[in-house]
């Protein structure tokens, strides 16, 4: 197979240093980050700050993608282990192993994260998010709006 090269956008701020402090699923938590955009890609943020959730309330606008101010971000969880291809779910050491393709576990072979979070605040190339469990440091890959009909 044919290798790739992935270049990250920006990378995340928190107050998470090491993976053993980030919550399991951080949708499900009100952990906040910031995710640090590289000056080059200011031109790809036109258009972001219509996703800006309002406080209390869903998002305004014309248009119904633009609900609760979601965003997903894909971030390069950098301190996965990639070798690893079975895991404990949840790592509940009392569960059998499973493949870690059919789990939400960070090691796999290719450790990319999927984090749909509510977009707070953006100045600058400074996104302020809620519901990220990147620890510090975590390269991101890329942002996409979040769309309630195709995403779930």
């Amino acid at each position: 197979m044919a290798d790739y090269i992935m270049r990250p956008i920006g990378v995340v701020r928190s107050e998470l240093k090491d993976p053993a402090d980030a919550p399991k699923q951080g949708a499900l938590t009100g952990q906040e980050a910031e995710i640090v955009v590289d000056p080059a890609y200011l031109p790809a943020m036109d258009g972001l700050e219509r996703r800006v959730a309002q406080a209390g309330e869903a998002v305004s606008g014309d248009s119904p993608h633009r609900k609760n101010g979601k965003i997903i971000v894909i971030c390069w969880m950098h301190r996965a282990d990639r070798a690893r291809l079975r895991v404990h779910a949840r790592d509940q050491e009392e569960l059998p192993e499973r493949g870690v393709f059919s789990t939400r576990s960070p090691h796999r072979p290719n450790p990319v994260s999927l984090h749909t979070v509510t977009l707070l605040s953006i100045v600058g190339n400074v996104l302020r998010v809620r519901g990220m469990d990147a620890i510090d440091g975590t390269p991101v890959v890329d942002i996409k709006s979040h769309s309630p009909e195709l995403d779930g």
